[in-house]
């Protein structure tokens, strides 16, 4: 009887949307990523950002979702909601990621050939938990806790934002949550000023510094997500879905601050934006409507690959990035046939994954174990 009290409330179409616009933004800068030499002059510079805006809008709609709800859910009740929802997607991409791995053999990539079928499969079920391998059992040679699924870095820290929520924070008296989340947005402009790279990038790798760049980029957006749908009421603001996605588009392309001298002004810009700009557009999104057919259908079909597209598109950036190393491809009109091949691939993938695969599965762990 429980999980009938527990009725899905209605979604933010807009959220859903530039959650979306968001990961096919990912895509494409994954596509650029390889034609770059450095940080400094990576095409849609600042795109990377979009896992902090994840984090920001996740936050916010779990407080929506689950705020009001924890008289008639346990704990136990949560966890299983959580991972009935991202737990399938996240095994589809780590199974995808070995499929693909002995076609990334490159320059790129320089153990590939040396990783025998049994590491590769104890590899394979590990991230399929979502456990990260340590750098020992590192297969790639880029150190990832996820290395056949770069991004379950941040579904990991996504994970821990959730469990933090469901043990402590959603308890938090609004002044304790502003508390903790002044104390992280210091954390994050401190790390993004004072860094050696003056940027964000990182948190996927089992090291110290990589774990505190992971517990930086999350905590501050996923709490400041959760702190803005307590305190602050959404308006109504037109053409908010258009709005939003320019200043996304807008905040993502921005070219590297400061150049190699002045790092620190690249990491101000970072923290920023992250601090202020993300909640802006969480705000802005949260208060429109959707007028018209063809932008709700488009808000919608963006929500649903959202999450598979996200984590199922970069084992095709691997095999990409491995095609831009063996042939030693350096500009993007030599790059742009294959770039497109990746976008068209990871948005149909996404969309098959999600319909024939997903879908299904929720639904069917849902009818076996429950909502609640």
């Amino acid at each position: 009887m429980q999980h009938h009290t527990l009725a899905s409330k209605p979604h933010y179409p807009i959220l859903d949307g530039l959650r979306g616009v968001a990961a096919v933004m990912v895509v494409i800068f994954h596509t650029l990523e390889p034609l770059s030499t450095s940080h400094l002059d990576l095409m849609m510079n600042h795109g990377y950002l979009a896992v902090d805006f994840f984090f920001l809008l996740s936050g916010y709609v779990i407080g929506y979702a689950y705020d009001d709800r924890w008289d008639k859910m346990t704990l136990w009740g949560f966890f299983k909601r959580r991972l009935i929802r991202l737990q399938p997607m996240i095994i589809i991409g780590m199974v995808v990621g070995a499929i693909f791995f002995y076609f990334q053999d490159s320059p790129a990539f320089p153990l590939v050939h040396t990783v025998p079928v049994s590491k590769l499969l104890i590899v394979m079920i590990i991230g399929c938990t979502l456990i990260p391998v340590p750098m020992s059992m590192d297969v790639r040679g880029w150190q990832e806790m996820h290395p056949l699924d770069g991004p379950g870095w941040s579904l990991f820290f996504e994970y821990i934002a959730n469990i933090l929520y469901a043990l402590f924070v959603r308890r938090f008296s609004k002044t304790l949550l502003t508390i903790l989340v002044v104390i992280c947005g210091i954390a994050l402009i401190q790390y993004t000023v004072t860094s050696q790279t003056g940027d964000v990038i990182g948190g996927w790798s089992l090291d110290p510094l990589q774990l505190r760049i992971g517990f930086t980029r999350m905590m501050y957006p996923f709490f400041a997500g959760l702190l803005l749908r307590r305190v602050v009421k959404a308006g109504d603001i037109k053409n908010a879905f258009f709005w939003c996605t320019v200043l996304l588009v807008v905040f993502f392309s921005m070219p590297r601050i400061g150049g190699a001298k002045d790092l620190w002004m690249n990491g101000l810009y970072e923290s920023l934006t992250i601090i202020f700009i993300f909640p802006l557009i969480v705000y802005i999104g949260a208060s429109g409507k959707l007028i018209g057919g063809f932008a709700t259908k488009s808000c919608k079909f963006l929500g649903e690959i959202s999450y598979p597209l996200y984590i199922t598109h970069y084992p095709l950036i691997y095999t990409y990035w491995a095609w831009i190393s063996r042939n030693k491809v350096t500009t993007f009109p030599q790059a742009a046939p294959w770039a497109a091949v990746v976008w068209v691939s990871a948005i149909t993938l996404a969309y098959c994954y999600l319909k024939f695969y997903d879908e299904p599965v929720r639904r069917w762990l849902t009818k076996r174990f429950g909502n609640a």
